[in-house]
């Protein structure tokens, strides 16, 4: 079984990617976790999920920003 035939974690818009890095670096900054280029591997689970959890705050808070 090939580890990237099924992975959870494409875009769907390839183009995206760079979009996205660049959104996770902001949270990563606005939480002050220093998050770098490449491999991340060595974070604490906190700050993966300070990280990932402050992204989705902030794509909570610009749909219901769209809405009004």
């Amino acid at each position: 079984m090939s580890s990237n035939s099924n992975s959870s974690n494409k875009l769907v818009v390839p183009s995206a990617r760079e979009a996205m890095n660049k959104f996770k670096m902001e949270a990563a900054n606005e939480v002050g976790v220093n998050l770098k280029q490449g491999y991340n591997g060595d974070l604490t689970s906190k700050q993966a999920g300070s990280v990932g959890g402050q992204m989705v705050k902030k794509m909570i808070e610009s749909y219901e920003n769209g809405m009004k």
